[in-house]
C-alpha cells in the first residue's frame, strides 16, 4: 500500500473494498471540512446553529471556524495532532470542531461526564497534544484536572478552557474572537487524506477504558448522510440536539452533522428538564429529536408535557437501547403528530432505521435494518456457521462506513473482527420477516444503563483493588426507566465487611465517570457457576432482583 495512504496504528480498508466503495459513489473523497464549507456557502443566510439567545447563520459559522482555525494553527497545532475534546452541547464545540476539520487535526471525542481515569487513557491511547474542556461541571473544576494532566503526560502541550477565567490556559471564547493573523488561504494549502482519520469516536468496550474507534473522512460523510436520507429531514427542518454531542447519534447520525449537511437548523441545549425541552420545541419549532428510552419516558410523565404546543415535532429518533413498544404507543398518542423512529446503531460504523413508512408492526416490533446497501450483515453462532433465517445469532458486520480496526490494537482486533473482517457487535438479534433485525440480547459483557455502555470488566478490575474483596462481578439488573442498572455482586475476604457507601467512596478515589459507579451491592459466599464452571452472571442477575426485595439490607441504591 502507498505509504501515503497509511496511518499508525489505523487498520486500512482493503483496497479491493475501497475501490468498490469508490465506484458506488459511497466514497466522494473528501474531507468533512469541504462538505461543511459547501453547505455554509449553499444555505449562507439560513440559521445553522442556536444556542440560548446566540442565532447563527451557516456563513456566520464558517467565517468564526475559520478564524479559530487559523488561532488555532498560530497557536502550534498542525494536521495530525490529535486533540481531546470534551465540551458540552455549546456553540463553541460547533465552532472548534469544524476549525479542527479544517485544519486536518483530529479530535477525540470525550464525554463531560469523563473524569481522570478516562482522560488520562484518552490522553495516553491517542497521543494527543491538546485537550478543550469546559471549565467547570457543578463542582468538579476542569482546570484542576488539566494541570494534573499536564505533569503527567509531557505531549500535552496545550489546555483550551470554555467559561470562566482559564488562568494560565488558554481561553476558547478568547481564541474564536481574536482576529486572526494568519491567510485564510493558509487552510487551502493543507493536504488531509479522506481515508486517514477526522476524528476518534469511543467505543463501549468489554475490557478497560474504551477503545478508540478511528472514522475516517470518506465514512463519516457518508455516515452522516445515509442518516439524514432516511429520517425525514426536509427544508425548515430543526433537530433539538440534547443528547452529549460527543456521541455518535447527536452528533452524526444524522445529528448536527447530518442537519448542516443538509441545510437544516441545529438547537443545542445541555439542560435536560423537561420544561426545557418543551419550551425550545414549542419556542424554535423543533421538528426532530434524538433521545435514549430512558429520557423519552421520563419526559412523557412530566406533567409540563400538557402546558406546550409540540405540534411542530415530526420524528422522534430512539437509540440506545430498544425503546418498548408501550412507550412508542404513548408518546404517538400525547404528541400525535411524532412518529417515534428506532434505530440500532454504533460508534464503530453500521446504521439500522426503522422506515418512517414501515408498517405500525414493523416499527413497533424492530430496530430497522441498514442504510447501505452494502452494509454486509451475518448473524453467526457460537462456532461462527451462519445461523437459519430467523434464528438468532452475534450481530457480524462490515461496509463503507464499518471500521477495520481499533486505534493500536492489535491483540482486542484479533478477536473483535472475523479473519474477513466482519466487526463482532457483541449484540445478538435475530431477523423479522419484513427483513429488518430484531434485538435479542447481548454477547458482550456491558451494563447498558440508559443508552451508556459500561464496561463490567472495567468495573470489576478497579473494585478487586478493594482489600476487603475476594471476588467481583458486575451484572445488569433491570430498571423501568435506564433499562439496566449496575449491580456490582462481591466476595469478600474472611471477617471482611463492606458497606454500599464504603465502595462507592472507595470507587469515587478512582476518579471515574460517576455514570459507572454500581447502583447496587450483593455480597454472596460464592458465586453460582454454569455447566462448564465459569460464574452464571445471569443467575447473578436473578438473584440480585430477588434478594433486593427479599434482604433489601444486601442490596443497597445509589
Amino acid at each position: 500500500m502507498d505509504a501515503g495512504l497509511m496511518f499508525p496504528g489505523v487498520t486500512p480498508f482493503p483496497p479491493e473494498f475501497a475501490a468498490r466503495y469508490r465506484a458506488r459513489g459511497y466514497w466522494e473523497d473528501r474531507t468533512i471540512a469541504s462538505v461543511w464549507e459547501e453547505m455554509c456557502t449553499r444555505y449562507a443566510r439560513r440559521v445553522a446553529v442556536i444556542d440560548g439567545d446566540s442565532s447563527i447563520t451557516y456563513e456566520e459559522l464558517d467565517r468564526h471556524a475559520t478564524n479559530l482555525a487559523l488561532n488555532l494553527l498560530d497557536l502550534g497545532f498542525r494536521p495530525r495532532d490529535r486533540v481531546v475534546l470534551q465540551l458540552p452541547n455549546r456553540l463553541h464545540f460547533v465552532y472548534l470542531y469544524l476549525a479542527l476539520q479544517k485544519i486536518g487535526a483530529i479530535p477525540v471525542m470525550a464525554l463531560p461526564a469523563h473524569r481522570h481515569l478516562e482522560i488520562s487513557q484518552f490522553l495516553r491511547q491517542s497521543g494527543a497534544v491538546g485537550y478543550v474542556a469546559a471549565d467547570r461541571a457543578r463542582d468538579f473544576d476542569f482546570r484542576a484536572l488539566a494541570r494534573r494532566l499536564a505533569r503527567e503526560q509531557p505531549q500535552l502541550k496545550h489546555n483550551i478552557f470554555l467559561g470562566g477565567d482559564p488562568g494560565e490556559f488558554v481561553s476558547l471564547e478568547e481564541l474564536t474572537a481574536r482576529p486572526a493573523k494568519r491567510d485564510p488561504g493558509e487552510l487551502s494549502r493543507i493536504a488531509i487524506n479522506p481515508e486517514h482519520p477526522a476524528l476518534f469516536l469511543l467505543s463501549g468496550g468489554t475490557t478497560g477504558v474504551p477503545k478508540l474507534i478511528p472514522r475516517t473522512h470518506n465514512d463519516y460523510v457518508y455516515n452522516s448522510k445515509m442518516a439524514g436520507s432516511v429520517t425525514g429531514i426536509e427544508d425548515g427542518s430543526v433537530l433539538l440536539d440534547v443528547l452529549p454531542i460527543s456521541h455518535n447519534l447527536p452528533l452524526a447520525c444524522p445529528g448536527l452533522q447530518g442537519f448542516i449537511f443538509r441545510g437544516a437548523t441545529v438547537v443545542l441545549s445541555t439542560d435536560l428538564s423537561g420544561e426545557n425541552i418543551f419550551r425550545l420545541v414549542e419556542k424554535h419549532h423543533v421538528t426532530h429529536i434524538h433521545v435514549v428510552p430512558a429520557l423519552l419516558i421520563r419526559w412523557l410523565a412530566d406533567p409540563a408535557i400538557s402546558n406546550f404546543d409540540l405540534s411542530s415535532l415530526r420524528v422522534i429518533q430512539s437509540g440506545g437501547q430498544r425503546l418498548q413498544p408501550e412507550t412508542r404507543i404513548k408518546c404517538e398518542q400525547l404528541i400525535p403528530s411524532v412518529t417515534v423512529q428506532e434505530n440500532f446503531g454504533m460508534a464503530e460504523g453500521v446504521l439500522m432505521f426503522v422506515r418512517l413508512d414501515d408498517p405500525m408492526d414493523v416499527r413497533r416490533e424492530t430496530v430497522g435494518r441498514p442504510v447501505c446497501p452494502d452494509d454486509e450483515i451475518m448473524l453467526l453462532d457460537d462456532d461462527d456457521n451462519i445461523v437459519p433465517f430467523g434464528e438468532t445469532g452475534e450481530f457480524c458486520c462490515r461496509g463503507p462506513y464499518t471500521l477495520r480496526g481499533y486505534y493500536a490494537a492489535d491483540e482486542h482486533n484479533r478477536r473483535a473482527f472475523t479473519k474477513d473482517g466482519f466487526y463482532r457487535s457483541g449484540d445478538l438479534m435475530r431477523q423479522h420477516p419484513s427483513g429488518n433485525y430484531m434485538v435479542e440480547g447481548r454477547k458482550k459483557d456491558l451494563i447498558n444503563r440508559g443508552g451508556e455502555k459500561i464496561s463490567a470488566e472495567e468495573i470489576e478490575n478497579l473494585i478487586l483493588a478493594h482489600p476487603a474483596v475476594q471476588n467481583v462481578a458486575c451484572v445488569p439488573v433491570p430498571d423501568p426507566q435506564l433499562g439496566e442498572r449496575m449491580c456490582a455482586c462481591l466476595i469478600l475476604h474472611r471477617d471482611r465487611t463492606l458497606s454500599f457507601d464504603e465502595l462507592i467512596a472507595f470507587l469515587e478515589s478512582k476518579e471515574m465517570a460517576r455514570i459507572k459507579l454500581p447502583e447496587r451491592l450483593l455480597i454472596v459466599d460464592e458465586f453460582p457457576l454454569s455447566n462448564f464452571g465459569k460464574v452464571s452472571k445471569k443467575r447473578l442477575s436473578e438473584m440480585a432482583v430477588t434478594q433486593s426485595l427479599a434482604r433489601p439490607k444486601a442490596v443497597a441504591g445509589a
